[in-house]
């Protein structure tokens, strides 16, 4: 079984980005479902995000930059982040941060 870990750092102020939403998704036959939800602390981190370790699957995180900047009031292009991923096997931690900037979004394997 794995496990999910996420955050979120604001690349253009250069600090964590506190209350932004986040979602986890796994696809499923019948379509995407709900997996678990989070909004990041101040320390731009959701804590227990997933309720349970992960199967094997195909999951993506969605993370609502759009409603982060707007409400700091900076003008943004995007209105989500969304991290589209395949859990292969068991026994894996996967951390998979945000690095969010106004015009721009990316990410990588954490440890």
């Amino acid at each position: 079984m794995s496990t999910i870990s996420t955050h979120v750092l604001d690349t253009a102020l250069g600090r964590p980005a506190a209350d932004v939403a986040i979602a986890l998704e796994q696809q499923t036959a019948e379509g995407w479902l709900p997996v678990a939800k989070g909004i990041t602390n101040a320390d731009g981190r959701i804590t227990d995000f997933t309720p349970e370790v992960l199967t094997p699957g195909h999951y993506r995180l969605t993370a609502e930059i759009g409603d982060y900047f707007a409400a700091s009031g900076r003008e943004t292009l995007y209105i989500s982040a969304q991290i589209d991923f395949r859990i292969p096997g068991t026994g894996s931690h996967y951390h998979l941060p945000f690095l969010i900037s106004p015009w721009s979004w990316s990410t990588y394997r954490g440890s």
